[in-house]
């Protein structure tokens, strides 16, 4: 997906204001930020700025991370986290001590343990990224396929690509509890990658 799917862009693909070219995967542009209205005040001498980052990645979600490496990062900034196995991507939404407070709001510990971010992004990072992302619509066609080829009672609503290409989570809707364990054989042998598999509410797959 990219901004020729994006409601706010351009007819011909390019972006009307955003500028991400795609690597902001049109999750952005209609979903309501957190404005950072601590990002110009001074911490006190001192004190150190606070080393969780909050990031976004696909549809909006969005998940706390440790910057262990002490890296300079800024909104908007694309960076590599750590992921079980291998390294996802994705956009740094909130830094400072507003992420602290967004962590208490959600109902986290601010010293509690937390994935790392592992770097900014390389330009092979983002390649890889930005080619798993391009999969995903005609993946996601190729998943509902097989799904009906079991008749199983289920839709698969979205897939989502981890950074690094290795997993995909297929994201799927159900009225009653589905046995899946050959659907993810089947997936798994069609796509040549780790699958997960992750339920959402009919209300969810909506928005």
């Amino acid at each position: 997906m990219a901004c020729t799917n994006c409601s706010t862009g351009a007819k011909d693909g390019t972006p009307k204001g955003c500028k991400n070219k795609g690597t902001c995967g049109t999750d952005s542009c209609n979903k309501l930020t957190v404005f950072d209205w601590l990002s110009n005040m001074s911490l006190p001498g001192g004190q150190k700025p606070f080393d969780a980052v909050e990031i976004r990645f696909k549809n909006g979600r969005k998940e706390f991370y440790r910057n262990t490496e002490n890296l300079s990062l800024s909104i908007g900034d694309i960076v590599a986290t750590e992921a079980s196995p291998g390294h996802d991507v994705g956009l740094v939404s909130l830094t400072g001590e507003l992420v602290k407070i967004q962590m208490k709001k959600k109902g986290e510990n601010p010293e509690g343990d937390l994935k790392k971010i592992y770097r900014k992004a390389t330009q092979k990072d983002i390649d890889i990224w930005t080619t798993c992302r391009e999969k995903e619509e005609k993946i996601k066609v190729k998943a509902r396929e097989i799904a009906i080829q079991l008749k199983l009672e289920m839709k698969i609503s979205d897939i989502e690509y981890q950074g690094d290409g290795s997993t995909a989570t297929f994201y799927y809707t159900a009225n009653d509890r589905v046995d899946f364990r050959q659907l993810i054989k089947e997936f798994a042998r069609e796509f040549s990658i780790r699958v997960e598999m992750k339920q959402v509410g009919f209300r969810q797959e909506a928005s």
